[in-house]
């Protein structure tokens, strides 16, 4: 299916500045269609939830739609769909509440190639209890996680892994560490921040149980979004106000949503949805544009590769067989930081740093600087690529 780039590109206004965005995975260009799906939500008739005037429907139906649409995004079901201010904050509230499902000795899984998000709520949730933390590492070479399996017991019961390391984009094989945890009565919580924006999600094919992403990142507002089995849900007991809903995914949402940004997250699906021609249901158009969008990333991914093993004295960090396109990248007489500062300087955007990654990063022996990450998106293109190695080029040329 041919992928149209610069129709792509039309879509989002902040492109035309002609800085080419490699910073995507710290969050994505807005289009039109979802700052005004935001406006628009703004500025109608709106009131608190409920049935009776107009307004009250109106927001009724924007959550509902919201639900909907991220259910058919992340082939989850609406009725499991929880909205947060930000994925750390729904993970941090979850890990309370599981918590209290714990007993001292019990064990939680977490990994080194996680975002800090997936592994503080959980380390310091287990403390609170007296529960014991399993650490699963990973091979620096490779990039490739070491086996979950050696990890777990009988006493496991929680694993939280990555979908997708945003330091240096490494793919986990997360349904079959989903099959390890429930083989050991363990419910497994998945990080799918990083890879949401890149390729198509099933969370039920995962085995997830949870499954936690942030709009933000695949064009969307800023809020938190997690997938949750429903019926998993309907055992948990948060905290939360007397006379708020005790409904399920409700009873997770403390206080009212922010109607305008459900609205956003609704346009950015169906935006996702129109990415490429295709037919179908929403969740098939997805399906076919997230496809598309991987197959056009991976290519620009190894082009950027390609020219970053001519440069000198660079090294090249993301290294798994299966990974997003995302690039982690150290210079050997050069600071990361400054190679950041210089490209900003010529219009292209790859920061620096361990980007709350900082497990991976002291695994890697980065310490807690980290690299230069050149992160890849829907819009970027060959010739942003070139400018991308060129810039490079440039800054490592010697004096």
């Amino acid at each position: 299916m041919t992928y149209d780039v610069e129709s792509v590109r039309a879509r989002f206004p902040s492109l035309a500045t002609g800085t080419a965005h490699f910073d995507g995975p710290g969050g994505s260009q807005v289009p039109a269609a979802v700052a005004d799906a935001v406006r628009d939500a703004m500025t109608s008739s709106l009131a608190n939830r409920g049935v009776v005037t107009a307004a009250e429907r109106a927001a009724d139906a924007i959550v509902l739609d919201a639900r909907r649409a991220l259910a058919d995004l992340l082939g989850a079901s609406p009725e499991g769909v929880v909205f947060g201010r930000s994925m750390t904050q729904l993970t941090y509230d979850f890990a309370r509440t599981l918590a209290r499902t714990w007993s001292p000795g019990d064990e939680v899984v977490v990994t080194r190639l996680d975002h800090d998000a997936n592994v503080r709520p959980w380390v310091q949730a287990a403390e609170a209890v007296g529960a014991v933390v399993r650490w699963v590492a990973f091979d620096p070479a490779t990039g490739e996680l070491d086996d979950v399996a050696d990890a777990l017991s009988e006493r496991t019961r929680l694993v939280a892994v990555t979908a997708a390391s945003n330091l240096i984009g490494t793919r986990p094989a997360v349904a079959r560490i989903a099959d390890l945890a429930h083989e050991r009565g363990a419910l497994c919580y998945v990080d799918g921040v990083h890879l949401t924006a890149h390729h198509p999600v099933d969370v039920a094919a995962f085995g997830a149980d949870f499954f936690a992403c942030s709009p933000y990142k695949f064009f969307g507002p800023h809020c938190g979004v997690v997938a949750g089995r429903p019926e998993v849900l309907a055992d948990l007991r948060p905290d939360k106000l007397l006379p708020s809903s005790d409904a399920v995914p409700e009873r997770f949402e403390l206080g009212t949503l922010p109607y305008e940004l459900l609205a956003g997250c609704t346009a950015a699906v169906d935006f996702i949805a129109d990415l490429v021609p295709s037919t179908g249901t929403r969740r098939e158009r997805i399906v076919a544009s997230l496809t598309a969008v991987g197959e056009h990333e991976d290519r620009l991914r190894e082009r950027a590769e390609a020219g970053l093993s001519e440069l000198p004295g660079v090294t090249v960090w993301s290294r798994a067989g299966s990974r997003t396109p995302t690039v982690l990248v150290t210079f050997a007489d050069h600071a990361a930081a400054d190679a950041y500062r210089y490209l900003a300087g010529v219009g292209v955007n790859a920061p620096a740093g361990a980007f709350y990654a900082i497990e991976t990063s002291r695994w890697l022996g980065l310490g807690d600087t980290g690299g230069l990450r050149v992160g890849l998106a829907p819009y970027s293109t060959e010739a942003e690529v070139d400018r991308l190695l060129a810039g490079l080029a440039a800054f490592l040329r010697p004096a």
